[in-house]
């Protein structure tokens, strides 16, 4: 299948999630033997427009993120591409309108993904965005609703993130530990409310890893100092991928208290490495569907319930995989943006 990406910026202009996931999935899809071009502002060296660094093709739409320019040129460009479908990112939403006018030129429909960690404007150019769309991607049942609220009634598809299986599989487990934070250690983390939880169970024996860093570091490791719990809380800072794997291989429980969380990536990974996901509730995230109706998870508060459930907890079984989140393995989630993809084209054939 010939597939078009838009984003104006990419994760080389500027790195955001939602930028990140949709040139995963332009890699995802190359590597399955896809024809992707990624239909971009140039980030590249040279005078060429087209640049292919590997099996991904980028094509440059103008010099610079300019939207005007970016929004101008488009269309004509698709067009001539003659891609069999079209997935635009949604920010900024005049990009994403221009990729729909592209698809009707092109005779190709147009996906829009909105991962939701840049806000979706409420103006006239988002709503004849989202409506000129055949289809809305989406992480997560919480941008859904979202969309939902702002009177979107079009179809949607969720598709979550993904992992890699077979890194999990082959990894060697780690040193044991009880528990296991990873996030970011900004203004969204909400570390206290782990630590909180923890010193309640200072009379008990267990062990702590915090994975992360960021401004507010600082501050956690003073207030781990504070609560009289810095012996067994250890702040390990960044890891790359192998090294996260490793740990929570290692540990028994994940712990997820973050308040902002377009999909919680770390949290897959840790229960697909077997540990009990135990997550806090909060209201701009969406860890707590990654947990609905699985047994070895559960849904929490506040935290005094954070150190109930995971004494409670303490009698499950240490695992160091979950087979059972295969389905978020990167060949199966690819799988449904392909599902997603074959749908729109013979809908679109009917015409």
């Amino acid at each position: 299948m010939r597939v078009a990406v838009v984003a104006m910026e990419t994760p080389h202009h500027r790195d955001t999630e939602g930028r990140r996931r949709l040139e995963r999935l332009a890699t995802h899809l190359a590597d399955a033997g896809h024809e992707v071009t990624v239909f971009c502002a140039q980030w590249w060296d040279g005078q060429n427009s087209r640049f292919e660094p590997e099996d991904v093709a980028y094509r440059a739409v103008t010099a610079t993120p300019t939207e005007p320019s970016f929004c101008l040129r488009l269309p004509a460009l698709l067009a001539g591409h003659n891609p069999d479908v079209i997935h635009a990112l949604s920010h900024p939403p005049g990009i994403a309108l221009a990729a729909g006018f592209g698809g009707t030129l092109a005779r190709a429909p147009v996906a829009v993904d909105w991962f939701g960690d840049e806000p979706l404007p409420r103006s006239r150019t988002t709503g004849l965005a989202l409506r000129w769309a055949d289809r809305v991607t989406v992480p997560a049942q919480m941008q859904r609703t979202h969309l939902r609220e702002r009177g979107y009634d079009g179809a949607t598809g969720i598709v979550p993130e993904s992992i890699d299986m077979s890194t999990v599989r082959e990894t060697e487990p780690a040193e044991d530990i009880d528990v296991v934070y990873a996030h970011p250690l900004d203004e969204s983390a909400n570390v206290e409310s782990l630590l909180l939880g923890l010193a309640e169970l200072r009379d008990r024996d267990w062990s702590a890893t915090v994975v992360g860093d960021g401004p507010e570091r600082a501050t956690y490791e003073q207030e781990v100092s504070d609560l009289r719990i810095d012996d067994r809380v250890t702040f390990v800072g960044e890891c790359d991928r192998e090294r996260r794997v490793s740990i929570y291989k290692g540990a028994h429980t994940f712990v997820q208290t973050a308040v902002r969380e377009q999909f919680a990536t770390e949290l897959l990974w840790a229960m697909a490495c077997g540990c009990l996901g135990i997550v806090e509730y909060q209201a701009e995230s969406s860890a707590h569907e990654l947990v609905e109706q699985r047994e070895r998870a559960f849904r929490v508060t506040n935290p005094q319930e954070i150190a109930d459930t995971i004494v409670e907890s303490a009698d499950h079984e240490r695992r160091d995989i979950d087979d059972s989140f295969a389905e978020f393995d990167h060949d199966a989630v690819r799988g449904r943006y392909e599902a997603i993809y074959d749908e729109l084209v013979a809908e679109h054939g009917l015409w």
